[in-house]
């Protein structure tokens, strides 16, 4: 079976962020997708920090040490950045004022269940972060995962076991091997990666995936 990369799987994401969007990008897989705006569009990312107009990481021996994501990852800013405390960040999340937010996910159920804060696996910290908050306060959640987990075990469910981050709130999943609407008869397919064919995905996937 073919799977993209991570950066692959960001790119396709990318493409499907509008013009003069505002978008809040997640820990991890998700601080990738601002590496690849397409030509000609304007999108300004959000850090639950305090940035909003987050640019790509720095050119090597650019950087500035005060200029971090949530993630602690190097950025830039771009024309127009602006900076805030955490309390205008939370209020701008939570307030419906952003139109999209990528998250990274432990699951994902066909009812749009999200489940990406906390595991059962006590040796596995909990981390809430502001995904509880962005789920309530953003309307399009996109969720950015790899299809399995190490052991071969699907992350794209009929339900959740893992404890939720919000009931019925993701609106599309990207993975290594599909992009997936959430409908209201559940998955609904809208690509597969390269070479891969419905029926190879469906096998590493619990949840039914409708074409």
């Amino acid at each position: 079976m073919n799977r993209l990369s991570d950066d692959d799987v960001a790119r396709r994401l990318a493409q499907d962020i509008p013009d003069r969007a505002y978008v809040n990008l997640g820990i991890g897989m998700p601080n990738k997708v601002a590496r690849f705006v397409p030509e000609g569009r304007e999108v300004m990312y959000q850090t639950e920090n305090g940035l909003l107009g987050v640019g790509p990481a720095p050119a090597e021996g650019e950087a500035d040490p005060e200029l971090i994501d949530a993630s602690k990852k190097l950025v830039t800013t771009i024309p127009g950045s602006s900076f805030f405390d955490h309390t205008t960040s939370f209020s701008m999340m939570r307030g419906g004022h952003l139109d999209i937010a990528v998250l990274g996910a432990y699951q994902v159920a066909e009812n749009g269940d999200l489940a990406n804060w906390a595991t059962l696996d006590e040796s596995h910290p909990p981390a809430v972060g502001g995904a509880m908050d962005l789920v309530v306060g953003v309307p399009r959640i996109y969720v950015i995962m790899r299809h399995v987990n190490r052991d071969g075990s699907p992350k794209v469910l009929r339900r959740c076991t893992y404890p939720l981050t919000g009931p019925g709130v993701v609106s599309r999943v990207y993975t290594d091997l599909a992009v997936l609407d959430v409908t209201d008869n559940g998955f609904r397919l809208v690509d597969l990666a390269p070479g891969n064919t419905l029926e190879d995905v469906q096998a590493v996937t619990e949840a039914r995936i409708l074409s």
